[in-house]
């Protein structure tokens, strides 16, 4: 497991300006499986990099069966290439998982390479409107 930060390439996006999901063997979309951390307002200038954002996204309900899902398919003798978590924003949900799935499975003998796509953006602003 890689001790710095992993590298952000830059966020692809359609002719609209809209960005595209990765090509992955897997794709999870946790927005409506996990609530969003950054209703915790303590962390919201934080980013999944941070202990203090990992724990939240820990102990959120239905996070620890998902990363044993995803670590376990990881694991499978003909597993995937790559797996593909995704959030609202990209930097509290998404990023933590990604940081604690790829410890697990780097604790478990197999090499990781981590991209965060959202980590390194400004966080998503919601109005009241939105």
């Amino acid at each position: 497991m890689p001790t710095s930060r992993p590298r952000c390439p830059k966020l692809p996006t359609d002719p609209t300006g809209r960005p595209i999901p990765p090509a992955a063997d897997r794709v999870e979309d946790v927005r409506d499986r996990l609530r969003d951390p950054a209703a915790a307002r303590d962390i919201l200038d934080l980013d999944g990099f941070h202990p203090r954002v990992q724990d939240i996204v820990l102990n959120t309900p239905g996070a620890l069966e998902l990363i044993d899902n995803l670590v376990s398919y990881a694991m499978l003798l003909a597993g995937p290439r790559s797996i593909a978590v995704g959030c609202a924003g990209g930097r509290h949900r998404a990023c933590g998982l990604v940081q604690i799935i790829g410890q697990r499975i780097g604790d478990l003998g197999r090499e990781t390479t981590i991209e965060h796509m959202h980590a390194h953006l400004p966080r998503v602003l919601k109005t009241a409107a939105s």
